[in-house]
């Protein structure tokens, strides 16, 4: 007798609704332990940011954005520089250059170092650039600091630089040429026919000064104008010819002053 053929068990289709329910709980644990980190880091991102606002002076208003705190001028400090400052105040000097000792190649190096120090300090380093050559130090005072264009008058703002300078070159007997230099653009006017008699009359102003408020023997300082044939750079730029408007104060060295007529 032939064994009865047993029914084939019935396929449940919907065993998929257990993965899919596994799935859905593990996907809702990812997103619950994704948002408590970032919950976190939104906290710790809070602090950062509290912290950098008070660093840079900055106070939470409520819910408004950050108020910037405003420190008054008299509050500012300038950092503290390495180099040698100057003194501002007038000084006692003896008369006609008598006991004035001569200005070496290490005094050029204190000088100009106490020069550059005090530029920073009152944020007028694009104002005077300084150098030491076999001449000498040579102090140049740029058109942009101390002359209107085309003028030769000194700025009214600019004594206060000039009298710092000249106090620490006028300590030496070194002597002292004023030498004025134009860019190649031509000028001319009732007052300056040519870049001659602007640069000569700049460099003449600027030594009328000096003699009249500072201890210089009359032979120790000369001034002379070059118009453009001295040039510092090229000429066929707006800041090469920038930097060509000076007028150098030239502290001389020994070998420089053999070298002058």
């Amino acid at each position: 007798m032939a064994r009865k053929k047993e029914p084939e068990p019935h396929v449940n289709h919907e065993r998929w609704l257990v993965s899919y329910a596994d799935f859905i709980t593990l996907l809702f644990a990812v997103f619950v332990v994704l948002y408590a980190m970032g919950q976190s880091d939104k906290k710790k991102v809070e602090e950062v940011m509290k912290s950098i606002q008070e660093s840079f002076g900055m106070a939470n208003a409520g819910a408004t954005a950050p108020k910037i705190n405003v420190i008054a001028s008299q509050q500012i400090t300038v950092i503290p520089s390495l180099k040698p400052e100057i003194k501002t105040n007038p000084i006692e000097r003896p008369h006609s250059g008598q006991g004035k000792t001569r200005a070496d190649d290490k005094d050029f190096r204190q000088i100009k170092a106490a020069i550059e120090a005090y530029l920073v300090k009152q944020g007028a380093q694009h104002k005077v650039s300084l150098e030491i050559s076999r001449r000498g130090l040579i102090v140049s005072l740029k058109e942009v600091g101390f002359f209107a264009s085309g003028q030769a008058d000194i700025k009214p703002e600019a004594y206060e630089l000039i009298n710092t300078i000249a106090e620490v070159v006028t300590q030496f007997n070194n002597p002292l040429r004023l030498e004025g230099h134009t860019d190649n653009i031509p000028i001319s006017t009732a007052q300056f026919p040519s870049n001659w008699e602007l640069s000569t009359t700049r460099a003449t102003h600027a030594l009328k000064y000096l003699m009249k408020n500072f201890d210089i023997e009359a032979g120790k300082i000369s001034a002379t104008g070059y118009a453009e044939f001295r040039p510092l750079t090229d000429n066929a730029t707006p800041e090469g010819r920038a930097k060509n408007r000076r007028v150098d104060l030239v502290m001389l060295s020994g070998e420089g002053e053999r070298g002058e007529p």
